[in-house]
């Protein structure tokens, strides 16, 4: 169950605040929310709750990414080449199709 309390109580009294889980706290003039108070029990209950969020939206993130990683293979012939050998072959390669 959620206790609402107002600011000052809030303030003064922090003995109540070890009797509920989940408190409200409200301007009671305004009748507006102006934050929560968890207490250590909930707190880690969320915290667990936000870290599995997190994880899932990652584990989305990745699996759309793997969705095309690994598509694009290099052909046999650049697999052993160095970084300036690469570049060489590929110059050769647009050259030969520039000629054409």
């Amino acid at each position: 169950m959620i206790h609402k309390m107002g600011v000052r109580e809030f303030a003064k009294d922090f003995n109540k605040l070890q009797e509920f889980d989940i408190i409200e706290i409200i301007d009671k003039k305004t009748n507006t929310l102006k934050g929560i108070f968890l207490s250590k029990k909930e707190a880690l209950k969320y915290k667990e709750f936000l870290e599995k969020e997190k994880k899932k939206k990652k584990e989305e993130k990745l699996a759309k990414i793997m969705q095309y990683a690994g598509t694009m293979k290099i052909e046999e012939r650049f697999e052993k080449l160095s970084k300036q050998e690469w570049k060489k072959e590929i110059a050769k390669m647009r050259a030969h199709i520039e000629n054409e």
